[in-house]
Parts: C-alpha cells; structure tokens; sequence
C-alpha cells in the first residue's frame, strides 16, 4: 500500500527486455532497499529483485506491461518512486494500491496563479469512479480532482512543490501517463454492480411449494 507521496525521483538505467517481461534497472538515492520489497515505479507496484549501491532492479511482467507504459520506456527516463507505507507512517496523500487502471492522455496544460492545471483523458473505467473533489494517482502522484470539465476528462491542479519534486512538471499535451482511481470508489462502484446484478434475479422463496 501506497499513499501517492513520491519519496524520490529515479532514473532507468538499463532496461533488459526477455519473454517473461521486462527487467529494469533504476538509479535512485535509497538506503536499505532489500529485496523482495515493493516500490511504486510510476505508480505500478514492483518487487525489487536486485540491488547495488544507489540502485534496484525490478522486474514488470507481460500483464503489467499491457497496463502500463513501461514496454515504451528508454534507457535515461526519469520516474517517480514512493516505497511502501510502513504501520505509523503519516497517510499524507491517499490509500494507493499501486495497481494501474490503465493510461490517461494529457489533452491540455495551462496555468491558474502559480498552479498548472491539467486536463486529463482517462479510461471509460476511471471517469466512472471519479468525483470532483475526490482523488486520483497521476505517474504515481496522489491529486485531487479540480473539476470534471467534460466526460471522460479530469482536470487537476498541481502545486509548486509537487512540480519540483515530481516528474510531472515535464508533462505536455499529448503525453501519456499512468492513472489509479480512488480504491473507496473502485469498491463502491463494484458493490453497486453486484446489487444491480441481483436486482435481475428472482429471490428464492422461504416457504415450501404448495403440493
């Protein structure tokens, strides 16, 4: 479990393409990286495989790779990275999961004060879970929802400091990025689903059948 707070910036350093996936290489200033732990590459939860002075080796396998971007990713990408919420961290951001929902395109960027606002193309299956006000992870960064302009599209507004620590500050019209919808919504949104499911069907009687 994530909260969408990255802890660093990392860079691809090498990237080794088998049929299983991908293994990937990333720099990074982190200390006791053991193996075996999770760390959110971009918003998509690995499991560190390898590991060196000042970098980790994770691996993304084939269903992960048709989720996300990373089978488009070059050698010298730069990528958030936020490693996994330990009992009594603060919970600063959101309840992430760390499981991608799919890719989100950037239709537009402008900027409100000293803020960037950025409108968003998300899955069908995203736009459906999203509230104005509510949250959303961006390339591993948790925001909140400023206005649902248009269907299918999100806008968020991000400060000063998340542009400066974060990758999105990079980010134009056209570029593509991970996306993870709010888990409460996901949840309610498959409850639903199930009660509508049941709405169809006929309620067995509690009664034995007249002979």
């Amino acid at each position: 479990m994530f909260t969408g707070l990255v802890s660093a910036v990392g860079v691809l350093r090498h990237i080794e393409r088998s049929a299983d996936g991908l293994a990937l290489r990333v720099a990074a200033r982190f200390t006791r990286v053991a193996i075996g732990e999770s760390i959110a590459i971009n918003g998509a939860c690995l499991t560190v495989t390898g590991k060196g002075r000042g970098w980790f080796r994770v691996s993304a396998v084939t269903t992960t790779l048709t989720r996300t971007l990373f089978g488009e990713m070059e050698k010298g990408r730069r990528v958030n990275l936020e490693r996994a919420l330990r009992a009594g961290d603060p919970l600063g951001g959101h309840l992430v999961q760390g499981h991608v929902d799919g890719v989100a395109t950037v239709k537009a960027v402008g900027r409100k004060g000293g803020n960037v606002v950025m409108d968003l193309r998300v899955p069908a299956a995203v736009a459906r879970v999203s509230v104005r006000l509510g949250s959303i992870t961006v390339d591993g960064v948790s925001l909140t929802i400023n206005d649902l302009p248009r269907p299918g599209i999100i806008q968020v507004s991000i400060i000063p400091h998340t542009l400066a620590v974060t990758t999105l500050g990079g980010l134009v019209k056209g570029s593509r990025v991970h996306v993870e919808a709010d888990l409460i919504g996901k949840y309610v949104d498959a409850i639903l689903k199930g009660a509508r499911g049941l709405g169809g069907r006929r309620k067995p009687s509690s009664s034995s059948p007249t002979p």
